[in-house]
């Protein structure tokens, strides 16, 4: 290509997820766009309405878990049951998420979804159980079962977030799911919240632990809605990169072949192990160490509404067409280090004023005390860095390939790492670590990872992937990537 046409390819319109025509899709019901006036539509198999799918059903699951966690010690007075679950829950997620790629790829996007979100229901009913019983033990099995679930729901979800769309519309893609998915934990915070709107007390009833049970039981059913991502057709009439013909042996050798390929994936290890180490701090030793239940849950509400403004800032500001694809990745990283610093530097200074002693002792802040609005505000901080900090990593991922078959391998070892430091994390904390001890580790973890990682985003984001580089690691073709209406499979 000359200058000149190189020049001209970057000035081009960008495509969106509207743009297309009747004629670049197959025949049948899931490509048919419906009219509305002059608006139509996104067909049923595409990308953005997969999206709205999968996002609805961790909407139910994920969402009201987060919502749950968010209260502190998942609604209870003492944490260490729900820390002890944890531990579980995350070191069963660490093992089956380093695999859940290869198996995902195998399985398929929809079985995969529906086995995962199966777990969720199970552990919200365990702590039910718990407030009557005190089975302890059954918690624990549940938080276990839950993560060999989530492993699969996680790496799948990603496969439609990150694969689906094209490249000019990631950012875009992942902050819609991540507006939607923290709908989910918004909603659910409403739901302890006005049941303990007037209770000082320090735990959650049994109503709240119900309305979380039948939620993420509606998100199990919604996942039989969806497609796989061998129906899934863009408006331009292209396919999802993806291995035709997997089977358990050709998986499990490409899992492999990612690692092999991408040792230097590995500078991205502390950045993985940072995007879930920090809830810890943030839910336990802030949250449920100094406020009541009633507060905890409006800070809460307002921590998830947070993740949601700032997933639709960040996911926007990714995309932007404005700049080319590794200068946004650079200014991202800089963006992010430089919000890391302002954030935790604020949070030190909270920190410095207590500690466990001083917390179990004192009288727990309500929202009426006069200090209560500035803490408000830094808990809305580490909601909204939260947000950027993930959508951040999905963004890079979703940068260095478009090929479903890999970027759900890479997701599932991002998913291994998180899960394995979170597990390391919650069990400090069930150790009664020092909160000022806790705090710090998890600030120098943040800056540490962004510094380690950065060679990655600077040499390896490139400004565009190509279909010829992406295709070999799958048994297609990139003649294949752009079907004929007979070639996309009709069965459910």
């Amino acid at each position: 290509m000359s200058e000149k046409d190189e020049k001209s390819s970057e000035l081009a319109p960008v495509p969106t997820e509207t743009e297309g025509t009747m004629d670049d899709l197959p025949l049948g019901w899931r490509y048919y766009k419906l009219k509305i006036g002059n608006w139509r539509a996104p067909h049923y198999a595409s990308p953005f309405a997969q999206l709205l799918l999968v996002a609805a059903t961790f909407f139910l699951c994920p969402g009201m878990y987060n919502a749950l966690n968010g209260l502190g010690g998942a609604g209870q007075l003492d944490p260490t049951v729900q820390n002890n679950a944890t531990v579980a829950l995350f070191a069963t997620f660490a093992v089956v998420a380093f695999f859940s790629g290869a198996i995902c790829n195998k399985l398929g996007v929809r079985l995969s979804l529906i086995i995962g979100s199966s777990g969720y229901t199970l552990y919200m009913a365990s702590f039910l159980c718990f407030n009557h019983t005190g089975n302890a033990p059954f918690v624990i099995a549940s938080g276990a079962i839950l993560g060999f679930c989530a492993g699969l729901f996680w790496s799948a979800q990603s496969i439609i977030m990150i694969s689906y769309p094209d490249e000019e519309n990631k950012g875009t893609f992942i902050g819609i799911f991540w507006m939607i998915f923290n709908l989910g934990a918004t909603i659910g915070s409403l739901v302890p919240l006005i049941q303990n709107l007037h209770s000082t007390g320090e735990s959650v009833s049994d109503g709240t632990y119900i309305g979380f049970i039948v939620l993420s039981g509606a998100g199990i059913l919604l996942n039989f809605a969806l497609c796989n991502a061998d129906q899934i057709v863009r408006n331009d009439g292209s396919k999802v990169i993806m291995m035709k013909h997997p089977t358990w042996k050709s998986e499990f050798i490409g899992l492999w072949e990612v690692m092999h390929t991408t040792p230097w994936i590995l500078a991205l290890v502390p950045m993985f192990v940072a995007s879930n180490w920090f809830y810890t701090y943030q839910f336990n030793d802030y949250n449920l160490a100094r406020f009541n239940i009633r507060t905890r849950s409006l800070n809460s509400l307002c921590y998830w509404s947070a993740q949601i403004l700032a997933a639709l800032g960040c996911g926007r500001a990714l995309d932007s067409q404005r700049f080319q694809r590794h200068t946004r990745a650079r200014a991202g990283l800089i963006a992010l280090f430089a919000v890391s610093w302002a954030v935790w530097g604020g949070g030190y200074v909270w920190q410095r004023t207590y500690d466990r002693a001083s917390a179990s002792r004192d009288k727990k802040i309500d929202f009426t005390d006069s200090n209560y609005g500035a803490l408000l505000v830094l808990y809305i901080c580490y909601g909204a860095f939260d947000a950027m900090w993930q959508l951040y990593i999905y963004w890079v991922l979703g940068a260095l390939s478009n090929n479903s078959r890999k970027l759900a391998i890479l997701v599932g070892f991002y998913k291994c790492a998180q899960s394995a430091g979170q597990t390391v994390m919650w069990r400090i904390d069930a150790l009664k670590a020092p909160y000022m001890n806790i705090f710090a580790g998890t600030w120098g973890l943040v800056i540490g990872a962004l510094i380690i990682g950065a060679p990655v985003v600077w040499f390896k984001v490139k400004r565009h992937t190509e279909e010829e580089e992406d295709v070999k690691f799958s048994d297609g073709t990139v003649n294949e990537l752009h079907v004929k209406k007979e070639d996309v499979p009709s069965g459910v």
